[in-house]
């Protein structure tokens, strides 16, 4: 897939209009301009599984597999719009030692690739605490490196208000401690979203996350002797 796909105006143009009329009807007498445009957005998936493959071992098999179906499941919501209003999926890194995942997020006003772990399960979730508070400067170094706070400025996610139970509250890393999730985001505006040299800054910026990735994948996969679990 060529590297020069580019997110056309008419995809955002697509999205203000459902956001004003998220509705069945409407919805299935635009079905060709939908159509139309999520095939730019396949394509655009694929341009960045070509990217991710050139670093990082993904078991997402096309890009079209790693886009989000565009209905919403409102079975539980109280919003009951029946559709989404942004362009959105996720690229799986292969093998049980490589965790977290790879997003996109592109909405109006609202664009944003992130490297994640959305919700860590509980044990998971005490592996990474107990590593940082056995020692806390690997995570901190990857975090607070220049390319890391230029690409992204600060690590993100859901935080508890106090430091969990069994670990120390005046514990140097509480502020790590705290996480529920570990996120890493990038926001784009709708400029540069549209522009033809997204796709390498997207790219790029998934590129930037592999030091993160990578570190959280180890304290989650292997033993204290650094063998895989």
């Amino acid at each position: 897939m060529p590297n020069t796909v580019t997110i056309p105006r008419s995809a955002f143009s697509f999205l203000k209009s459902l956001k004003a009329n998220n509705n069945r009807p409407w919805f299935e007498a635009h079905k060709e301009e939908y159509l139309e445009n999520l095939a730019v957005l396949e394509a655009f998936a694929d341009g960045l599984l070509t990217g991710l493959n050139t670093h990082d071992r993904i078991e997402t098999p096309t890009g079209k597999k790693s886009l989000y179906r565009i209905y919403r499941d409102v079975r539980f919501s109280k919003d009951k719009s029946p559709y989404k209003i942004y362009w959105g999926g996720h690229f799986t890194r292969a093998g049980r030692q490589r965790r977290g995942g790879y997003y996109y997020h592109f909405e109006p006003g609202n664009s944003r690739i992130t490297g994640a772990f959305w919700g860590p399960s509980a044990p998971d979730l005490r592996l990474i605490r107990e590593d940082i508070a056995f020692d806390d400067r690997p995570l901190r170094k990857i975090i607070t490196a220049k390319k890391f706070v230029d690409a992204f400025g600060a690590l993100q996610g859901e935080q508890l208000q106090r430091v969990p139970a069994g670990f120390d509250p005046a514990h140097p890393a509480a502020d790590l401690l705290r996480y529920k999730q570990y996120l890493v985001i990038k926001t784009f505006t709708d400029k540069e979203v549209h522009s033809p040299g997204f796709l390498q800054k997207a790219t790029e910026t998934f590129r930037r996350m592999r030091p993160f990735l990578d570190h959280m994948s180890m304290i989650l996969s292997t033993d204290a002797n650094g063998s895989l679990k």
